[in-house]
């Protein structure tokens, strides 16, 4: 379940991002932890992102953070990349990684395979297509359980 103060944390730390170059592309608040965690992911859509992109966006959020004082007691703020490993879940992401080698996972399986490897093409209302060596496969989104990206190739 997501915190309640994600989507405030999200509507404050967009407009940093965006200031410095950046995407916000994930928040997550651990507070099952002392102290709880905040966990901001961002991406460099010019290049892939480095430590000096999550130093900026942290120096930068903290302070915006600290100005508004939304989380009241102390905390951890963990800025980071999300990975290669990266489940695509919005429509953002999925023209973003147009071409790059995905694995799609169904349940129950789809023409009796639960895994399906193939370059993203694209994602519609109803299906998401991928080039499985020139041969376009259209697997429908209702049976999806995931998709992510293939860091093995």
């Amino acid at each position: 379940m997501t915190h309640p103060l994600v989507p405030q944390i999200i509507e404050l730390a967009t407009p940093v991002a965006e200031e410095l170059g950046l995407e916000v592309v994930g928040v997550v608040f651990h507070t099952n932890q002392r102290p709880p965690i905040l966990r901001v992911d961002i991406r460099n859509p010019q290049q892939d992102t480095g430590l000096d992109d999550c130093e900026r966006m942290s120096r930068a959020l903290e302070a915006t953070l600290d100005a508004t004082e939304i989380i009241p007691d102390a905390y951890v703020l963990e800025v980071s990349s999300p990975g290669i490993s990266r489940q695509l879940t919005t429509d953002r992401e999925f023209i973003s990684f147009k071409g790059f080698s995905v694995i799609v996972q169904t349940s129950p399986p789809y023409e009796g395979q639960q895994e399906w490897n193939g370059q993203l093409i694209r994602r519609d209302e109803t299906a998401v297509y991928l080039n499985q060596k020139g041969r376009v496969v259209q697997i429908p989104r209702s049976l999806i359980t995931r998709v992510q990206l293939d860091e093995r190739r």
